[in-house]
């Protein structure tokens, strides 16, 4: 008996100890603080911070983003377009190329990039097969359920035919918060005169039967 309570007294402090010093070292493991953690991170960050300045400018990550001053009206360009005996379509996306800004190198879909467009001799448009009797406009009259009217694009043309271009551009348009700045850049007009002569507007309508690649 005596033996036995003397070999559990020997075997004791030693399972104790093995526990108390896992490690054949005998040193117990220290967790890493966060603040010295934090410093070996600042100091990799560093370094690498260096070697990147080391090596030049990062061209690859060095973004451009438009600003307010960019999108400025004082920096848009005015073109003029004249629509007589031009494709109606043809004349739209040309119109809504330019407006959009998709010309230019600083094109950003989010923001107002664009350019003025003035398109004149707007009645004198052509369509191709059989738009003019069978294309329909739709409009609302009073207001009120079944105030509605159906109009044949030859009778808009005869009523309103800076109505037919306005429609078919604002279609081509995007619809979030920034169609309503770019739907007012386009400015169509009946005849061949427009008040815009002060802009000194650039005509384009050589460039309509192009691709857009062509149209810059």
């Amino acid at each position: 008996m005596a033996q036995a309570v003397a070999l559990q007294a020997a075997v004791a402090p030693a399972s104790r100890s093995s526990k108390a010093r896992p490690f054949s070292s005998g040193k117990a493991l220290v967790p890493l603080r966060p603040a010295r953690a934090e410093a070996r991170q600042a100091i990799v960050c560093a370094a690498a911070t260096a070697e990147i300045k080391s090596l030049g400018p990062d061209r690859w990550n060095d973004t451009y983003y438009p600003t307010g001053a960019d999108a400025a009206n004082v920096h848009k360009q005015w073109y003029v377009i004249d629509a007589e005996g031009q494709t109606l379509g043809r004349v739209a996306s040309l119109a809504a190329y330019y407006i959009r800004g998709k010309n230019l190198p600083t094109y950003t879909p989010s923001m107002d990039m664009g350019a003025y467009v003035v398109i004149v001799n707007a009645e004198k448009v052509a369509v191709t097969g059989r738009k003019e009797t069978d294309k329909f406009y739709f409009r609302h009259t009073n207001g009120r359920p079944g105030g509605g009217k159906m109009e044949a694009l030859r009778d808009l043309r005869q009523r309103l035919p800076e109505r037919i271009l306005e429609k078919c551009v604002k279609g081509m348009l995007p619809k979030g918060r920034i169609a309503s700045p770019l739907f007012n850049h386009l400015k169509v007009y009946k005849g061949a005169a427009h008040p815009h002569e002060a802009q000194r507007p650039i005509d384009i309508t050589s460039r309509i039967s192009k691709k857009p690649a062509e149209a810059l």
